[in-house]
């Protein structure tokens, strides 16, 4: 048993069957906050899942802007307490050489990616970090069909990626993205 699990606004926050008392909406539990493209990118979105702007380039997993190139990757961060993760699905500015390294994993055969080196191209709530953000890419092997897996390199980021965040801190990154969901969680 944990400390969490002493916390009746985890119980609620995990129970499936809660019907909130103030508006009827329902929790399962944690869940991810995603990015639909690097914050560099100024352009509306297409539904079709490709845009190409002005030269400008963007879907699901890839994109470019002018010369700076960026992949959608994952970064995670385990919630103190409990055996389970927080993430974001966030962009990195990657390098030239990196970008065609991740591009190569499409190729017939497909390549494993290596990883490597990149910025954080999202700014993350919860997290003041000024700058873009030094990560690194973990390397992926193609056939696993996921995305590459970011680690922060210094800072408050990594500290949280390394030491994990409290279930407050937790709600309160949620509200800074604008979900904040701490009233749904205060009564039966």
């Amino acid at each position: 048993m944990n400390l969490l699990d002493l916390d009746s606004r985890w119980k609620r926050f995990n129970d499936p069957d809660r019907v909130c008392p103030c508006c009827g909406e329902t929790f399962s539990g944690i869940f991810d906050l995603g990015y639909p493209h690097p914050d560099a990118w100024t352009h509306a979105v297409d539904d079709s899942g490709d845009t190409e702007i002005a030269g400008d380039r963007l879907n699901a997993d890839l994109c470019r802007v002018g010369e700076a190139c960026f992949l959608r990757c994952v970064l995670m961060i385990p919630v103190q307490g409990t055996d389970e993760m927080f993430g974001f699905g966030a962009w990195a500015q990657v390098s030239r050489d990196v970008f065609d390294g991740y591009l190569a994993t499409y190729d017939e055969p497909p390549r494993d990616f290596a990883g490597g080196n990149a910025l954080l191209a999202n700014l993350l709530p919860g997290f003041t970090e000024d700058d873009m953000i030094p990560v690194i890419l973990s390397p992926v092997a193609r056939d696993a069909g996921t995305r590459p897996m970011m680690m922060a390199e210094a800072g408050d980021l990594a500290t949280a990626q390394t030491d994990g965040i409290s279930f407050d801190r937790l709600l309160d990154i949620y509200a800074e993205a604008g979900r904040d969901i701490r009233p749904h969680l205060m009564q039966d």
